[in-house]
């Protein structure tokens, strides 16, 4: 004898009780995904270099306990073992991380003129700080069938000249992603958001805050008809970290507006 599917009630608050940690957490993107975690109902603890800009966070929500700040190299392995120490003792267990902290420039000029001093600090930060923050709270996320987010970009999709050493990290993310949603399951899901063009110029720090400068031909141009914010970041972010995301691992999802899809010809 089969029963009939019950009717499940859509939760409001799906991080309820749950840590997440978030890397580059203090502006741009980060920010929108630390503030769309706390909307859900969750603790956030964010890491970045900037100081400032991470006090003023924390300053600015004004969730008293909910919400902490840490400073944070992630191209360090010392300083993501401290971050996530401190992560641990504030909060106690840990539900999830979204490994967003990273060099944003896309544009390293020419190739010929790439120092590979310049091209490891891509790698370093982008790339190699996500297997360290991944690294030292595989064990934490197990323990709690967390989930491990990774900010990518559509640019490991697509590229514009003289962007080889963005878009190989970025590229490499991907990959990165699917292995580790391989080998930490199936107590680990693992995924990957690919950000198109998001305007971030109001999501910095207070010293450095404007409203951005578009025009009607930058929101025009994509299929949705505008330029993306961080809250469209952050708003997926939440269902991957949730058990809303169950049956989800390893996957890719592009937020661009269409973009992506869009034939161009000149």
């Amino acid at each position: 004898m089969t029963t009939t599917p019950s009717i499940a009630a859509f939760d409001a608050t799906p991080l309820a009780g749950k840590t997440i940690l978030i890397t580059g957490g203090a502006q741009g993107i980060g920010r929108g995904i630390a503030q769309a975690v706390l909307g859900a109902g969750g603790n956030v603890f964010i890491g970045d270099l900037d100081a400032e800009a991470g006090k003023a966070c924390i300053a600015e929500w004004n969730v008293g306990k909910r919400a902490a700040f840490g400073v944070l190299d992630v191209s360090r392995e010392a300083s993501v073992r401290r971050w996530i120490a401190a992560a641990r003792k504030r909060f106690g267990p840990l539900h999830g991380l979204v490994n967003n902290a990273g060099i944003a420039h896309a544009h390293t000029g020419p190739l010929g003129e790439l120092s590979l001093d310049l091209w490891n600090r891509y790698l370093a930060t982008n790339l190699t700080g996500t297997f360290l923050c991944s690294k030292h709270m595989l064990d934490d996320l197990k323990q709690h069938k967390g989930a491990v987010v990774n900010i990518a970009s559509t640019r490991a999709l697509q590229s514009e000249a003289d962007s080889e050493a963005y878009a190989a990290t970025k590229g490499g993310l991907l990959a990165f992603t699917h292995a580790l949603a391989i080998s930490a399951g199936p107590h680990v899901r693992v995924n990957a958001i690919l950000p198109g063009w998001i305007a971030t110029d109001a999501w910095r720090k207070p010293t450095e805050r404007h409203a951005p400068a578009l025009s009607r031909r930058d929101h025009a141009q994509h299929p949705a008809g505008r330029v993306g914010t961080p809250e469209d970041i952050g708003a997926l972010a939440v269902f991957l970290l949730s058990a809303q995301s169950s049956f989800i691992t390893g996957q890719h999802f592009v937020v661009d507006g269409g973009m992506t899809v869009k034939m161009q010809y000149v």
